[in-house]
């Protein structure tokens, strides 16, 4: 069974015309787990649209209803046939050709995962070796491979104590030409590695149909709430540029050489012509860096005519994507296992606040330099706030997110005397003078303010005039207080409603008080 982002993810692709192959890398799927959630999609007779406004269960209960949820067994490929077959003279038979024909015989068989495990295993316990490669086809601006440099070179140094500190070195290279663009951050985190796939982007000036991270530990991992913060940085990052994020094939000797030649390529020549020089900042080391690229991007290659910068203006800039309007903007990503029970998400020290519906939800919090975003498991955003610097309030709560009983203490407990003085002082001096009294009867002010807004709120959909009248009654009866001006209020209102108040029309169906005085 597919999860709600992957089954929309895959009609999406479909939709963009995706290869059944690399939406089966994108999303670690065999073709027939792709190939299924697309006939269900056409039998179910819905838009993506309309899937999209479901809510998650809805859309996998609806591609995956409890009945083909049964497992069935799996059969075994022929391992020794297909090594035969890979081995012979003259074969071009490889790994991925393998497995293809095996899923065409076997559909409800291993995914490629499983497949190359296995395979590797069977050679290694019988041939004692696994050196099994793939052919790898390059198309100009197709693919740009993501890698960090495996060295943290010394490369800043501390001003104040003359320290060397580490630095990572994040790159990214161009299929077709190999032209390079590398960046340096203090360290190899989610936030780091998707700048750094924004500012590549920005540097190449186009959009490569597919980003190719190497299996790095920012960026591929095993833990459900990495996957979920990564699925989500991915998803934000092909909906901005509308690409699509393709890790490289499993068991890969070269499945992704290009950025792997080029990581080594750097450790040599970026590396040590940088440690050259004492850098202070990441700025000065970036202007160096940046100086070094440009020029091993205007090398000579060896065994063809050109340059990396020739060639990528040549062959893979034409057949990219123009860059969209505006600046990518990058997240820091939070994971929350569950909202808690007070429906606030902590960020930097402050608490935002979420639908309290959420509660024990899972939810992930993107942090942007002006912006709270809030999403849900499947990145549907829920929420969004300003970003809060000050050190109080700690808690950025919306109206909207509260439970009704929250908003309406909420409501009272916010306003303070000047508040209620301020109300008071519309209706006349005599209800100012009231509120006054009223404050002033308790020990502590805060005592007196349900009253104060007890008061006041009766008085809504009644004239000034009456108000103030039934204020000027209590205050000179030095009777300052809710249930007094409540009392006269009333009979205020019903004096000055009915035409008749020295003498109320007769009504035969009303008794007077005078039949329950002569009962006896």
């Amino acid at each position: 069974m597919q999860n709600y982002s992957t089954i929309l993810g895959v009609i999406k692709c479909r939709m963009n015309k995706i290869p059944f192959s690399d939406i089966q890398r994108r999303y670690k799927l065999g073709d027939s787990a792709a190939s299924l959630i697309m006939n269900r999609f056409e039998k179910a007779g819905k838009s993506y649209q309309e899937l999209s406004q479901m809510t998650p269960s809805q859309v996998e209960e609806l591609f995956y209803p409890p009945n083909h949820l049964r497992r069935k067994p799996i059969p075994l490929p022929d391992y020794q046939n297909y090594y035969n077959r890979m081995t012979s003279e003259g074969s071009r038979v490889n790994v991925s050709y393998c497995w293809i024909d095996y899923k065409t015989k076997h559909p409800d068989g291993y995914e490629a995962t499983q497949f190359y495990e296995y395979f590797n295993r069977f050679i290694k316990e019988h041939y004692g070796t696994k050196n099994i490669s793939m052919a790898v086809e390059r198309v100009p601006g197709e693919k740009l491979y993501i890698d960090w440099v495996g060295d943290k070179p010394a490369l800043l140094t501390d001003t104040e104590t003359g320290e060397n500190k580490p630095v990572c070195v994040f790159t990214t290279t161009m299929g077709v030409s190999s032209r390079i663009f590398a960046e340096i951050f203090p360290d190899e985190t989610l936030p780091n590695f998707i700048k750094g796939v924004a500012d590549a982007i920005e540097f190449y000036g186009g959009v490569p149909k597919y980003l190719v991270p190497d299996n790095l530990k920012t960026a591929v991992t095993k833990h459900t709430k990495d996957e979920l913060v990564l699925n989500s940085a991915f998803q934000d990052l092909e909906e901005f540029y509308d690409t699509i994020v393709l890790p490289p094939p499993a068991r890969k000797p070269k499945g992704k050489p290009t950025v792997e030649d080029h990581v080594r390529i750097l450790e040599t020549h970026l590396l040590e012509k940088l440690k050259e020089n004492i850098y202070t900042s990441f700025e000065q080391l970036n202007d160096a860096a940046q100086t070094i690229i440009a020029a091993m991007n205007n090398w000579k290659f060896q065994k063809k005519p050109g340059t990396r910068n020739l060639w990528f203006e040549k062959y893979d800039k034409p057949n990219m994507k123009p860059l969209p309007g505006g600046k990518y903007a990058t997240c820091d990503y939070k994971y929350f296992n569950a909202v808690p029970n007070n429906y606030h998400l902590e960020y930097d020290g402050h608490y935002y606040s979420v639908l309290y519906t959420y509660y024990g939800k899972p939810a992930i919090l993107k942090a942007t330099s002006s912006e709270i975003r809030i999403c849900d498991r499947n990145n549907r955003l829920i929420q969004t706030h300003k970003r809060s610097y000050k050190e109080f309030p700690l808690y950025i709560t919306k109206d909207s997110d509260m439970p009704p009983q929250h908003r309406y203490y909420k409501e009272v407990n916010e306003h303070n005397g000047d508040y209620y003085r301020r109300w008071a002082k519309v209706y006349g001096p005599y209800m100012l003078q009231l509120i006054e009294t009223v404050l002033r009867s308790s020990i502590h002010e805060e005592q007196s303010y349900n009253s104060c807004a007890g008061i006041l709120h009766s008085c809504t959909g009644v004239s000034h005039a009456v108000v103030e009248q039934a204020a000027e009654q209590c205050v000179k009866m030095h009777s300052c207080r809710y249930s007094a001006f409540k009392k006269a209020l009333r009979a205020m209102t019903c004096e000055k409603g009915n035409p008749q108040s020295e003498g109320h029309l007769p009504n035969d169906n009303v008794r007077g008080k005078e039949h329950f005085l002569h009962m006896d």
